[in-house]
């Protein structure tokens, strides 16, 4: 009986623990995976740009080029909603901050600013410069815990990081 116990106690355990193993392993698939989704949807800023200014030039105004993206892409976030049968919390607008709303707006300045950007200094400099902008508030925003889930200090290997990102931008601009 004793035996019969300790069988059942070692079975119960290398359950657990494979379940655990299991759970770290699909944790860093969708860790991988959400790697890869946010280098391709980078990849594709470069393109939206170019495409967006080519529109721009065709119906000779980039600001209603840049109207036009967004139209498109309500319509692009409606078919996904549709198609992948999204819930929303509607209560949940009433107790959304202020500051909230701004991030329509904060897209389309950056939208309309790419698009004027993009012609005059280049797919490389204009993206080197969004990249050096986006790494320079996002380490600030870790640092002091604005917006994110989890803070993450300053610290030296973060500010080379940068630098070397800034570096970047320099030699793209010089050569």
């Amino acid at each position: 009986m004793c035996r019969a116990v300790v069988i059942s106690w070692l079975k119960m355990k290398c359950e657990v623990f494979i379940s655990k193993k299991n759970h770290v392993k699909k944790r860093q698939n969708m860790k991988t995976l959400w790697i890869i989704v946010a280098f391709v949807s980078g990849a594709f800023l470069p393109i939206q740009a170019g495409l967006n200014t080519r529109l721009g030039k065709s119906i000779e105004n980039p600001v209603y080029a840049s109207m036009i993206s967004f139209i498109v892409g309500v319509f692009s976030v409606l078919i996904y909603i549709l198609f992948t049968n999204q819930h929303v919390a509607w209560t949940g607008i009433k107790t959304a901050p202020a500051y909230a709303w701004v991030g329509g707006a904060l897209g389309a300045f950056y939208v309309t600013a790419i698009i004027l950007a993009f012609p005059k200094i280049g797919p490389a400099l204009t993206f080197g410069l969004v990249v050096a902008g986006q790494m320079v508030i996002a380490v600030l925003l870790d640092h002091f815990n604005i917006l994110v889930a989890q803070q993450h200090s300053i610290n030296v290997w973060r500010i080379v990081g940068v630098l070397m990102i800034v570096g970047g931008v320099i030699i793209i601009r010089k050569f």
